[in-house]
């Protein structure tokens, strides 16, 4: 009974104009998104790797030149894109793809898309994530809203439970009917989501692409079955259509908006022009480096066995460097865990959120599946901070190992360039992304089974008027 209900329900789905264009309309924004997003990825990638490739070797083959010059030439580090990135942009078009590495400098994230967007892409990029989280709920909502209610104002309703058909199989056949002909959308999209995936790489997204479209299944899901739930409880057809656009509305439209706002207000960033000025004023302020210098003197004074600066066998200057060097990390990491821990306060207030708001539950599972995610910027930014550590460690090493003469300058050659090594950065894990986003994941999979029983005790409730 449940297959014919199914049968029947999918049967009427498809001849339904109202499917066909809907469908028509879906699957060619999702069509249009993937092969956008797709080509866009593909020629991003190989731009990032050739640029990257081409500062290694600028880097590698300098003229012999002061290692401190060298340093503060510094090279670019690109963000290496996650493979189903082109589905789900997330905060990259306003972090970022491109950060400066310095002497005595953390720079910001460089090369937004956002900057050089027209007022049209203002409101926002047409992506796959936007046509499942907003776009195909409302396709639902359109096609399911009248699935009992019609039922009950056509007078078919009482015939079906007046035969002694069950109300649970008529909303299983019902559930299971429209799902098929939703699949009509979703599979062909999904298929090539997928061939576009394996066609521009990088390899290694696999698992993460089943993973999302496991995360959009029960989303969808949701929707399907508050559609079937409130359908079923429904008086009339129009107060179901009502009831459930109001639903879509606040969860997809205006939900986002005001929890961001209210995120915002809570725990607000740091101002901006006074931000900059308190942290240059603490890179400036001598006193830390000097005692820092003082100390570190007094070391290689007794490691040497020597009473004054003059005897040792080493270049002091390169130790200042390393000693301003380190001021700077301690400022840095001062100042920008105070920047970045009220972004970190606003993401988990709006994972929270998700509790009350399913919209907010995907959208954070979504961009941290497709490596645009806040916590997984901030990851880079890590790595990039580390590699340049790293290497300015390397040249101030190389100073400190080479005492000269008054007017005399040690120069870096080729050999010392190569001892650098090339910056590579290999994105978090699958299991470090499920813990970053462990609750929503929760709350995504409690609100589908509600839904799911609010759709299943809607049909003990199934009464013909």
């Amino acid at each position: 009974m449940i297959a014919t209900i199914a049968r029947k329900e999918f049967n009427e789905l498809i001849r339904d104009g109202r499917f066909r264009w809907a469908a028509s309309i879906v699957l060619a924004l999702l069509v249009t998104a993937l092969v956008a997003g797709g080509h866009y990825q593909r020629d991003l990638v190989k731009q990032q790797r050739a640029a990257q490739a081409a500062e290694q070797a600028r880097w590698y083959a300098q003229d012999p030149k002061n290692p401190h010059s060298a340093a503060h030439y510094g090279l670019y580090a690109f963000k290496p894109r996650v493979a189903p990135a082109f589905l789900d942009p997330g905060v990259e078009p306003y972090t970022g793809i491109a950060v400066w590495l310095e002497a005595h400098k953390q720079n910001e994230m460089i090369f937004r898309p956002s900057e050089d967007a027209t007022v049209a892409q203002r409101f926002g990029e047409m992506t796959v994530a936007l046509v499942l989280q907003i776009v195909l709920p409302l396709v639902i909502i359109m096609l399911g809203f009248n699935a009992f209610a019609g039922e009950r104002e056509r007078g078919t309703l009482r015939q079906l439970l007046s035969v002694g058909l069950r109300p649970r199989d008529l909303v299983a056949g019902k559930m299971l009917g429209s799902a098929a002909a939703l699949a009509l959308i979703v599979g062909p999209a999904a298929l090539l989501g997928a061939t576009t995936l394996a066609l521009i790489g990088p390899a290694g997204g696999e698992l993460r692409f089943i993973l999302l479209a496991v995360a959009y299944l029960l989303y969808l899901g949701i929707f399907l079955f508050l559609t079937l739930a409130v359908s079923a409880r429904a008086s009339s057809s129009r107060f179901a259509l009502v009831v459930l656009l109001a639903f879509w509305a606040v969860n997809c439209l205006l939900a986002p908006r005001v929890v961001s706002d209210l995120a915002a207000e809570r725990h607000p960033l740091p101002e901006g022009v006074a931000f900059k000025a308190r942290l240059q004023a603490a890179l400036h302020d001598p006193a830390g480096p000097s005692r820092m210098m003082k100390e570190r003197t007094a070391e290689l004074l007794q490691k040497y066995g020597e009473t004054r600066e003059e005897d040792l066998p080493v270049n002091l200057a390169g130790l200042s460097l390393q000693v301003g060097e380190e001021h700077g990390y301690e400022v840095f990491g001062k100042f920008y865990n105070e920047l970045y821990a009220p972004m970190k306060a606003q993401n988990r207030l709006l994972s929270r959120a998700a509790a009350f708001f399913p919209q907010l539950g995907i959208q954070a599972i979504s961009m941290g599946l497709a490596g645009t995610d806040l916590a997984q910027h901030l990851d880079f930014i890590r790595a990039a901070e580390e590699h340049r550590r790293a290497e300015l460690k390397i040249i101030n090493d190389d100073i400190l190992e080479h005492p000269v003469k008054a007017g005399d300058v040690h120069l870096g050659d080729r050999e010392l360039w190569a001892r650098v090594p090339a910056f590579h950065y290999q994105a978090p894990s699958i299991g470090w992304v499920l813990s970053n986003h462990a609750l929503t994941f929760i709350l995504l999979l409690l609100w589908f089974g509600l839904a799911a029983c609010f759709a299943w005790t809607g049909a003990a409730r199934l009464r013909p008027l």
